[in-house]
């Protein structure tokens, strides 16, 4: 599905088209949109996932797609869950997967 998947939205600002532009969802950081590139393909998966959970959690879904795929998504699902905040269930349901109650219930406090 992946494969012909292409963003159906411009992106809001044609600014984030460029390496240099520090993006607008990234507003507590000095990270610009190409050091945003390399860190979301980091072989360090946390860090990998605290930087795509970050784009998830802040930036308007239409810019989402300038830096990922759903295909990435949902390959590091389990370990994104926890960087997502509020945003957790609108992103299961976009990707078509099942919604995860936060915290788990193995981590909840009683």
């Amino acid at each position: 599905m992946d494969e012909c998947w292409s963003p159906p939205l411009p992106p809001t600002s044609r600014d984030l088209l460029q390496d240099d532009t520090r993006p607008y969802f990234l507003w507590w950081s000095e990270v610009t949109v190409g050091q945003l590139r390399k860190l979301l393909q980091s072989p360090d998966i946390a860090e990998r996932a605290y930087w795509m959970g970050a784009l998830l959690r802040e930036a308007n879904t239409r810019d989402v797609w300038l830096f990922v795929r759903p295909a990435d998504i949902r390959g590091l699902w389990p370990q994104l869950l926890r960087h997502l905040g509020r945003a957790r269930p609108m992103w299961a349901y976009l990707l078509g997967l099942e919604p995860v109650a936060w915290p788990p219930r193995e981590h909840a406090h009683a």
